[in-house]
C-alpha cells in the first residue's frame, strides 16, 4: 500500500484519537474532563495539516513566520516539557535568564520545518509526545502537587504551579495554536477546520 500525506496524517490522528479515548475512559472525573479536553485542541491542530505534502506544511502562507509543520513541532516541544515539569520540576526545562542567540536560533527552528523533516514524521513526534502526556494525567497521584517555575522573564519570580494547571496551560497552548494553524491553512489552500 503506497502511503499518501493524506492517508499518514489520518493514520496518526486516528491512532491517536483511539489511545487518547481509551485514556480518557479509563480516567475519571477532572482526569477524564482534562484528556477530553487537550484531545479536542489536538485534533483541531492535526486536522489543519490533512491532505497537504510536506512542502505544503512548511509553507509561510501569512506575514507570520509560522508554518503548519512548525506550529505541530512547537506544540510536541511545549507539550513534552511541561508534561516533563509535572514529573521532575524546573529542571526540565532551561534557564530562559540565561539564554544566548544560539539558543534562540535553535528555538526558532522549533517553528519552521526542516530539510529531510516530514510531516509524517512530525505528526508521529506529536502523538508519542500526547500518548504519553496522557498516561501522566492517568496515573499522577496528586493534580495539586506544585512544583516552583523555571526562571524566565515572563513567570512571576518564586511562583509555583500544581500540576493542573501546567495541564490546563497544555491545553490553552495547544487552542492557541490551532487556531494560528486554522488562520495558516485557509491562507494555504481556503480549508477551514470549521464553517
Amino acid at each position: 500500500m503506497t502511503t499518501t500525506p493524506a492517508t499518514a496524517a489520518s493514520t496518526a490522528t486516528t491512532a491517536t484519537t483511539a489511545t487518547t479515548a481509551t485514556t480518557a475512559t479509563t480516567a475519571t472525573g477532572e482526569r477524564a474532563d482534562l484528556l477530553v479536553a487537550l484531545e479536542k485542541q489536538r485534533h483541531f491542530l492535526r486536522f489543519t495539516t490533512r491532505d497537504l505534502t510536506d512542502e505544503q506544511a512548511g509553507l509561510r502562507t501569512t506575514a507570520s513566520a509560522l508554518c503548519l509543520g512548525g506550529l505541530v513541532k512547537h506544540v510536541t516541544a511545549v507539550e513534552r516539557l511541561w508534561a516533563e515539569f509535572i514529573v521532575t520540576g524546573p529542571s526540565a526545562m532551561p534557564d530562559f535568564t540565561t539564554w544566548t542567540e544560539e539558543d534562540f536560533a535553535r528555538r526558532a527552528d522549533e517553528f519552521r520545518m526542516l530539510p529531510g523533516e516530514t510531516l509524517a514524521g512530525v505528526l508521529a513526534a506529536y502523538d508519542e509526545v500526547a500518548r504519553r502526556t496522557d498516561e501522566l494525567v492517568a496515573s499522577l497521584p496528586d493534580l495539586d502537587a506544585t512544583q516552583p517555575l523555571p526562571k524566565a522573564p515572563w513567570f512571576e519570580q518564586d511562583a509555583t504551579w500544581s500540576a493542573r494547571r501546567v495541564l490546563l496551560h497544555i491545553v490553552a497552548e495547544t487552542a492557541q495554536h490551532a487556531g494560528h494553524a486554522d488562520i495558516i491553512r485557509e491562507s494555504l489552500d481556503g480549508a477551514k477546520s470549521m464553517g
